[in-house]
């Protein structure tokens, strides 16, 4: 059975290329643009992962990965940012990994992998 991916990014053309990425690898992808329309994919599904942009209007993506944990604990959530500094922030710690926006997706086509299949990373 296909694994499915929730993709949360404001920017839009992130969330598409992701998707046609994530799709290409074999994943199903659910899209939202907000942290209030993540919490109704949510609510609607069950992804098996979340990739969560970070700096987003309105909610924030570390208020949304609480928010998402108290839901399901046990769902895997990638913070994705253009920024590194968060990776030290407190608040990403709950995440079980952190990606800094790329050009080159192939990392984190790896990452979400291992996560997915309980691979350990190196």
């Amino acid at each position: 059975m296909k694994k499915t991916i929730l993709v949360v990014d404001d920017e839009e053309h992130i969330r598409l290329l992701y998707k046609e990425e994530f799709e290409e690898e074999g994943y199903n992808v659910i899209l939202a643009g907000s942290g209030e329309d993540a919490l109704t994919q949510l609510g609607k599904g069950s992804p098996d992962l979340v990739t969560l942009d970070i700096k987003m209007p309105g909610m924030d993506g570390i208020t949304l990965a609480r928010k998402i944990k108290d839901m399901r604990i046990d769902i895997p959530i990638i913070f994705i940012s253009a920024y590194e500094d968060y990776k030290h922030d407190f608040g990403t710690w709950a995440s079980d990994a952190y990606f800094v926006k790329s050009a080159n997706l192939s990392e984190l086509k790896t990452l979400i992998s291992s996560i997915l299949t309980g691979a350990k990373l190196k």
